[in-house]
């Protein structure tokens, strides 16, 4: 059979036929569309607290807080994301600044949202009409479509982390969003939140609400429990007991009462303990994470590059890139990840580096 000869030109005709159409041809983008690895365009990359803090306070003196903008929030744009306001392709992050006696007024949106305190309180956020305390170290839960608003009762402002599931939801053309309440529909000030009370007692489940909830109804996850958690496992470590993932590294995760899964079903939280001079085995992990430094210092392998790190610093993992970490001192790290679309869709891969 004689050689296939191709003719340039009506080759190139096929190809200008397949642009007029809206078609694309497979063979010609094989290697984008299905790689050897996971490719993010993400980068590994450190947000230090010493930048982000202060210009959040400069945003605070400029930017009103109110109905139009709702939330004084500064997105962390991952530099290799071309400059949308994502730190992964599924994950949102941000600093948001709350002034004195300032209000957020309340919304709802079909993203589910959590926030982390790395120091202050006197904040309160009101969760479809629970008011719920935030104060330093505590997780606090807001999951798709609950109204919340927040309002500082202090005259002092206060920061926080928020994680939400922006990207994903809106890749996947699904967010839907209403307007509240212009301040919040509950503006006293328990120290524990009513879901707190029903719900937040150690292995005990009320025998109202028996149904598996999507998302947990724990409003705040508080810091005194995480802390405990942590320390008994590393005195058990000490004891000779089997209490922890490696040597010096306690951890624990946040989860839903009603299913003992995540807390949300886009979005896994953790907290991690390393003991002074430990460091975790390097890996990698399809799936992105990003960590936030609540106390000590240390630093991150990731890749071929090495950040030192330390309180308030945000640190970002993209899918399958190579990470570790080692402790200077007690190093304690709240990380959100998006483990869960990644297992329920059955594309969770981890490999451990041997020998590194």
């Amino acid at each position: 059979m004689a050689e296939h000869q191709i003719d340039d030109k009506l080759l190139d005709q096929l190809y200008r036929d397949f642009e007029t159409a809206h078609l694309n041809p497979l063979w010609t983008q094989l290697g984008d569309l299905m790689p050897i690895k996971p490719t993010s365009k993400a980068v590994p990359f450190v947000w230090n607290w010493s930048t982000l803090y202060p210009l959040a306070q400069r945003a605070g003196d400029l930017v009103p807080v109110g109905r139009g903008g709702e939330r004084r929030a500064i997105a962390l744009a991952n530099p290799g994301l071309g400059g949308v306001p994502y730190v992964t392709p599924t994950l949102w992050a941000a600093i948001q600044y709350l002034g004195p006696k300032e209000t957020a007024p309340e919304h709802r949106h079909s993203q589910n949202a959590f926030r982390f305190v790395v120091d202050g309180d006197g904040v309160w956020t009101v969760v479809n009409g629970d008011p719920v305390a935030m104060r330093r170290g505590d997780l606090l839960l807001t999951p798709g479509w609950h109204f919340h608003g927040h309002h500082n009762e202090t005259d002092r402002p206060m920061a926080w982390i928020d994680g939400l599931d922006i990207p994903f939801v809106h890749y996947t053309d699904t967010s839907f969003f209403e307007f509240g309440s212009d301040t919040v529909t509950e503006e006293s000030t328990p120290d524990i939140s009513r879901s707190e009370r029903l719900w937040a007692h150690p292995g005990l489940r009320p025998l109202v609400g028996l149904d598996t909830k999507t998302s947990s109804p724990i409003a705040a996850y508080r810091w005194e429990h995480t802390d405990a958690a942590l320390r008994e496992q590393l005195a058990l470590e000490d004891e000779g007991y089997p209490a922890t993932t490696e040597p010096g590294h306690a951890a624990v995760r946040y989860t839903n009462p009603t299913s003992g899964g995540d807390i949300m079903p886009t979005i896994r939280a953790e907290f991690h303990r390393l003991r002074h001079g430990a460091h975790t085995r390097p890996r990698r992990d399809v799936g992105s994470a990003v960590y936030q430094v609540f106390d000590g210092s240390g630093r991150f392998h990731l890749g071929d590059k090495i950040f030192p790190v330390t309180k308030g610093d945000l640190i970002v993992v993209p899918s399958w890139t190579p990470w570790s970490i080692e402790a200077e001192n007690q190093f304690d790290l709240f990380v959100f990840s998006d483990a869960p679309i990644v297992e329920r869709l059955h594309l969770h891969r981890t490999h451990i580096l041997e020998g590194a």
